[in-house]
């Protein structure tokens, strides 16, 4: 069973999630395992434990009580006193780090709880298939409760659904950076193109010298081919700078208003390293054209431009 309660410690409240823990020691360590909890502090709950909570890490280091809650120390829930034995592990879910965990016994007399089920775990033996399983579990529900495909009022989950939803949402937000990267790229060959060429008529007196004291061709158009990638690579800079900083603040303020740590920031150096040569070459790319008008330029007319 899942709810919501009221929390009083050191004369302030809080409202959290209060979940209920199984009686049975087997459905209780299936409970763990499939939510990987563990503590760090303190130990899990044990099928005896009554009087006894577990608090999730946000509720634990709570700014709202003015002090920190620790094991051994007791709160109020719901006007009625609980000893807290244990401090969950941070985990990437805000669910798990805002609940409060508490038998079963003890939550249906603490909220006068009937014979209600909000959620079922079930763990499934080697051997089966998960989709061939959940659909059964769902026709059986289903038909218990005498309800039509398609009019539900329950649904059933299982981690490879959760995982494909992950992925589409990742799936779309990869073409939507693809597509940004790609505009981005345009804009920005365009851009050393149009510095390039600005530069060749800039220097066309400095090209003419340069060939009349026995530069070649290709020396000129090396010359402008390596400027055009050091460009590239400026702007790789910049963006890889922009980039890591963008992200480093969205993860901040993203686990911050979630409590939780939901979005992890790390550095891929190789991801940046990748960029950094992709910009040099796109650098160079972009000025292959100006770099050939000023290696073609003829010495005299450079010379008197």
């Amino acid at each position: 069973m899942i709810r919501i309660g009221k929390i009083e410690f050191n004369k302030a409240a809080q409202f959290n999630y209060i979940g209920s823990m199984p009686e049975d020691k087997k459905k209780l360590d299936i409970i763990y395992q499939s939510f990987n909890i563990g503590t760090d502090a303190g130990r899990l709950l044990n099928i005896d434990d009554s009087g006894k909570i577990l608090i999730g890490s946000d509720i634990a280091n709570s700014e709202n009580f003015d002090k920190k809650l620790e094991v051994g120390k007791s709160i109020k829930i719901q006007g009625k006193e609980f000893q807290i034995i244990g401090v969950l592990k941070q985990a990437s879910t805000f669910q798990i780090n805002s609940v409060v965990m508490m038998m079963e016994k003890d939550m249906k007399k603490l909220l006068n709880i009937g014979d209600e089920t909000d959620l079922i775990v079930v763990q499934i033996k080697k051997g089966f298939n998960i989709e061939e399983v959940a659909k059964a579990i769902e026709d059986a529900i289903r038909k218990d409760r005498k309800e039509k495909l398609g009019e539900e009022d329950f649904s059933v989950q299982t981690p490879i659904q959760a995982l494909s939803s992950v992925n589409t949402i990742l799936t779309i937000i990869n073409a939507i950076v693809s597509g940004i990267a790609a505009i981005s790229l345009l804009v920005g060959g365009i851009g050393i193109a149009n510095t390039m060429y600005t530069s060749v008529l800039e220097r066309t007196k400095e090209i003419g010298t340069m060939k009349a004291i026995g530069a070649r061709n290709s020396d000129i158009l090396y010359i402008f081919i390596i400027e055009s990638g050091l460009l590239g690579l400026v702007g790789g800079i910049i963006g890889a700078g922009l980039g890591i900083g963008m992200s480093y603040a969205v993860s901040e303020i993203a686990n911050s208003a979630f409590g939780s740590t939901i979005l992890k920031f790390q550095i891929n150096y190789l991801l940046v390293f990748g960029a950094l040569a992709f910009s040099i070459l796109i650098g160079m790319i972009a000025g292959v054209f100006p770099a050939r008008q000023a290696s073609k330029l003829n010495p005299v007319e450079a010379l008197r431009g």
